[in-house]
């Protein structure tokens, strides 16, 4: 298995902006603690050491036309997120939020204009409530600390996410956040009930206080466009004293692409506690003859037994075996899925490194009609053109169906069978564009059996390929919308409405950011 993430740093050479003095002084204000162990400026040994930590994709770090920022504050309380905001903007200075930093380009640390690196990492406690069944969790935090906490308090509540153990919960949350429990209980932003964020004012704002219509807003419209969310509380969800995964392995030769072709018809159409996954990848090299794999990847939430009935009665030509399938906890299951070794100790999830570093370039599709088996040889002839690629293909249907497009910003919903992610990774030693190439004409490839009007894409796999805002403070409907219906349909309107209800002025922008409906 691959756990595919994202986490973007910078080490320019470019000069600093601001006074450390005079912004030590202003957060002195809001703070208890000594400003040295909040606020890391460019002389500073732990800003160097900050940024090195939390290089995971070498990609953009010989950039020459993006700035250092001025500071790395490491917030500790609420009061610190607030006095941050309220510094930034009395110094001029953008604040770029990092939670776990992985945004697939980079926007929690990239800014051609002086800016602030807000990162939460010292903001992450997690309280779970065992007999109301929710927690509440802080931004910091990242997925692999959450399934922990709640692992270590209760063997039957678990929480609807994702694979990947080191992605933080603050961009996760708010763009939606896609996982293998999607199917039975949807999204994580569909079982969030409750949020804290500051604004732009530094007002320190829960869901009552912000209306509904922002609360609406940041569960799957992205947080960064609204302020800083500090702090999330959600539902969590009951799961089996025991779970069934299984991983089948096929070379995407004429018996893989049949597979993969009936795949579609049925993946969106069985049980909701039933989550098979497809990931074709090319991970030994190019091969001319090829040589490129195809995994089914599964999660049921419950015991093989049952697994082996609804697998015999809907998909018998992947020919499952009794001796294919694991019974394990639930909390086992995330490890599995992972990547990690049988036997790794809990303790692991608690790890923030990520596993694989490499440069990486990624795009997603949604689909709403099963593909002729044409197109899956054309992506096996494309695949073996590379040394390292991937193409996930998550099912929908289930849960994701009975949930309304305009319930959240997440509008991909019925008539969707599955969406797609494509990755593309390379090495240091090698140039970039070839591989930018090679995915933009596989991108290309796709369009005639994908989503279209528009062709949708998530948000949570960022891409400024689809278009971005110019640069400054000046903001227009008619640049936003060449991404934003992509990414979120005709609930687009909805979120610009929301901005401008809590960031008039638009403080809080970057290359994507909702505008204000004024702008």
């Amino acid at each position: 298995m691959v756990c595919i993430v994202l986490l973007v740093c910078f080490l320019l050479t470019t000069p600093s902006y601001g006074n450390v003095q005079e912004f030590a002084t202003c957060m002195a204000l809001h703070s208890t603690s000594t400003y040295s162990s909040v606020v890391h400026s460019q002389e500073s040994p732990s800003y160097a050491y900050l940024l090195q930590e939390s290089q995971q994709n070498p990609r953009w770090l010989n950039s020459t036309s993006l700035l250092k920022p001025s500071f790395i504050v490491t917030p500790k309380t609420q009061n610190e997120i607030q006095g941050a905001i309220l510094c930034a903007k009395k110094h001029s200075l953008q604040v770029r939020v990092m939670s776990g930093g992985h945004d697939y380009e980079g926007l929690s640390f990239l800014c051609k204009t002086p800016f602030i690196i807000l990162d939460l990492i010292d903001y992450r406690s997690i309280n779970i409530n065992l007999e109301d069944e929710t927690a509440w969790i802080q931004s910091g935090a990242t997925i692999g600390e959450v399934y922990y906490n709640i692992a270590k308090k209760s063997d039957i509540l678990g929480f609807p996410a994702g694979l990947c153990p080191s992605v933080g919960v603050g961009g996760h949350f708010s763009g939606g956040g896609i996982g293998t429990m999607m199917r039975k209980y949807g999204l994580s932003a569909d079982n969030i009930i409750d949020a804290n964020l500051v604004d732009a004012n530094g007002r320190i704002l829960n869901r009552e206080t912000m209306g509904e219509d922002v609360f609406w807003a940041i569960r799957g419209g992205g947080g960064a466009s609204f302020g800083v969310i500090s702090a999330w509380k959600v539902r969590l969800v009951r799961v089996p004293p025991l779970v069934t995964v299984f991983t089948i392995h096929k070379m995407l030769d004429q018996e893989g692409v049949k597979l993969v072709h009936k795949w579609q018809y049925i993946a969106s159409k069985l049980p909701e506690n039933l989550f098979i996954r497809v990931l074709i990848q090319q991970i030994d090299g190019v091969d001319s003859h090829g040589n490129v794999k195809v995994l089914f990847n599964s999660l049921f939430l419950g015991l093989k037994t049952d697994l082996f009935s609804i697998m015999n009665t809907n998909f018998p030509e992947l020919g499952l075996k009794m001796e294919d399938c694991a019974e394990m906890s639930w909390i086992r299951s995330v490890l599995y899925f992972t990547g990690y070794q049988k036997g790794e100790p809990l303790e692991i999830l608690l790890d923030r490194t990520t596993q694989y570093k490499r440069n990486l370039k990624a795009k997603s599709d949604f689909v709403i009609e099963p593909m002729p088996e044409s197109v899956f040889q054309g992506i096996s002839e494309r695949f073996s053109q590379q040394k390292m690629a991937f193409m996930i293909m998550d099912p929908l249907g289930g849960r994701m169906d009975e949930i309304l497009e305009s319930e959240i910003p997440f509008p991909h919903r019925k008539g969707n069978i599955y969406n797609i992610q494509y990755i593309v990774k390379w090495g240091s030693n090698e140039g970039s564009k070839q591989h930018l190439d090679w995915i933009q004409s596989l991108y290309k490839y796709m369009e005639p059996y994908v989503s279209n009007s528009p062709r949708a894409a998530y948000l949570n796999y960022r891409d400024l390929d689809l278009g971005i805002n110019q640069q400054g403070n000046y903001l227009s409907y008619r640049q936003a919308i060449t991404w934003g219906t992509k990414y979120f349909k005709g609930n687009f309107q909805r979120l610009e409405r929301a901005k401008h209800q809590i960031d008039p002025s638009n403080f809080f922008t970057n290359e994507q950011s909702i505008p204000p409906l004024s702008y």
